[in-house]
């Protein structure tokens, strides 16, 4: 079985792929002071609950944006599932035209996720991917990378409006029976959530206007259909993209 790890800023997504069939996923809170027998003990438990063993996994592909995890999780994959962590970027190849001025100032979610939307849809897409940051990435109908938008993530806009507004309290991100806001609370999640929306399409549509051709576009992250529901650009919601790309990465090295 193909292991792939996919370690963010906020989350970690662990899945279990046999071939193209995915068998297990989970998701856990990245620790950044997590340590190699903490991680590794807390991954062969979720696996042993579902019925898996470390045993089974032949191989593992990894996407990392978290530095100082990147060593960890190579220490992990050595030490608990007895294979090195092969990681996009270092060992694993994207086949994929980066069209930018310095392509490895590139996030490597960013391209994995561009490259697993160009190969489901063989169209340009732009991706948006509602984490900690918000990130838009664009490839053209010829699937080379072109760029993209980064905004601050819906939840650290969040966070930092009840932190420095002392008459703000913290609220839940969710979408408001109504825009205009009777009180504080429902005032904040009315500015936060169609503030969102409105970046979210402002963008998407300029973006779409630049390229001049059809475009899909996907969301992925953990807000994603949250803000779909609202959204008048986001056409599709893929929730397994970055593993699933991963997956794609690993067998198109490994052909």
């Amino acid at each position: 079985m193909l292991a792939v790890l996919d370690i963010g800023n906020s989350n970690i997504v662990f899945g279990l792929y046999q071939d193209k069939a995915l068998m297990q996923h989970f998701r856990i809170s990245t620790r950044h002071q997590g340590t190699v027998d903490e991680y590794g003990i807390l991954l062969v438990q979720l696996l042993e609950r579902k019925g898996f063993s470390t045993s089974q996994i032949e191989a593992v592909a990894m996407a990392s944006v978290v530095p100082q995890l990147t060593a960890t999780f190579d220490g992990v994959c050595q030490h608990y599932f007895k294979t090195p962590a092969l990681m996009v970027g270092r060992d694993l190849r994207v086949d994929m035209p980066l069209l930018v001025e310095n392509p490895q100032e590139v996030g490597v979610d960013r391209i994995v996720n561009a490259y697993a939307a160009y190969q489901k849809h063989r169209q340009a897409v732009i991706v948006v991917d509602l984490g900690t940051a918000t990130t838009f990435d664009v490839v053209n109908a010829q699937g080379q990378y072109l760029g993209g938008a980064i905004a601050p993530g819906a939840k650290s806009t969040n966070d930092a409006l009840s932190h420095s507004v002392a008459q703000i309290r913290h609220t839940e991100i969710m979408r408001p029976e109504f825009v205009i806001g009777k009180n504080t609370k429902e005032a904040v999640m009315s500015g936060v959530f169609f503030g969102y929306v409105g970046l979210i399409d402002n963008l998407v549509m300029r973006m779409k206007q630049e390229l001049g051709c059809p475009v899909k576009v996907l969301a992925t992250g953990g807000l994603a259909n949250l803000f779909k529901e609202a959204s008048l650009t986001i056409e599709e919601v893929d929730a397994g993209l970055t593993i699933s790309g991963l997956r794609l990465i690993y067998f198109k090295n490994h052909k």
